[in-house]
């Protein structure tokens, strides 16, 4: 729960409840600081044990697999056993593969489509019910969903099919007075692009500083945006 000195801030996250899934990867972890240091009482996520340990920032810790969505759902539980609310929903998991189309197997495929797309699907499932009246769900399909391109088809599309989710599910959502926001941020140095899940990484230009991504979006949530295009970031 958000205490005195929380709430007196001013800033419009000071006391929201935020769940922040992929909270120990290089945006989320961004996110997750920008957040904690504007007093909003976090619920951080990840699959790995060991790095939410090490995640210096403060809030209730929770290692799970949102690609289940029974995990989804505890995760939403145990944001509102937190804070005793839900307000927003970061969702920062990803992952990438390179390489032709021909070359890529079925099971890295599978996972592309299985954390990209229905991974934000699931978890907005299970956290619609549960928002309170002006929450907010951002998912982060990235500048890869604005123009795909070779070597990245399967990872590209994966994106793209989750921003499509994102604008229909912002007019769903727009009944229950939640904001959907769709951020596309163009690459960024989370490290993300060092870890494919196959395929060698191909060269690319310096990205952008994730503490400053994180700022943009964070503001976004803050603020009354709905949208984050590529622009946004630059």
């Amino acid at each position: 729960m958000a205490d005195d000195s929380a709430l007196q801030s001013g800033d419009p996250m000071a006391g929201r409840s935020v769940l922040v899934a992929g909270a120990t990867g290089g945006l989320g972890s961004a996110i997750a600081h920008n957040l904690a240091r504007r007093w909003a009482v976090l619920t951080l996520v990840a699959r790995r044990r060991d790095a939410l340990a090490a995640l210096d920032v403060p809030g209730h810790r929770l290692a799970l697999d949102l690609r289940d969505p029974l995990s989804c759902e505890a995760a939403v539980r145990a944001a509102v056993g937190h804070a005793g609310k839900l307000d927003v929903v970061v969702n920062a998991v990803g992952v990438v593969a390179f390489g032709p189309i021909e070359e890529l197997s079925v099971d890295t495929m599978e996972e592309l489509f299985m954390t990209n797309t229905f991974l934000p699907i699931m978890l907005a499932k299970a956290a619609l019910g549960a928002l309170t009246q002006g929450g907010v769900i951002v998912n982060i399909p990235g500048v890869i969903a604005e123009q795909n391109l070779p070597g990245m088809a399967a990872y590209g599309a994966s994106k793209a099919a989750a921003r499509s989710f994102d604008e229909a599910l912002a007019r769903e959502a727009r009944r229950r007075k939640i904001r959907v926001i769709d951020a596309r941020p163009p690459h960024t140095e989370t490290g993300l692009a060092d870890r494919p899940l196959e395929g060698q990484t191909p060269k690319m230009p310096h990205g952008l500083d994730p503490v400053a991504v994180a700022a943009t979006i964070c503001e976004a949530i803050a603020g009354g945006t709905a949208d984050l295009p590529s622009t946004a970031f630059t």
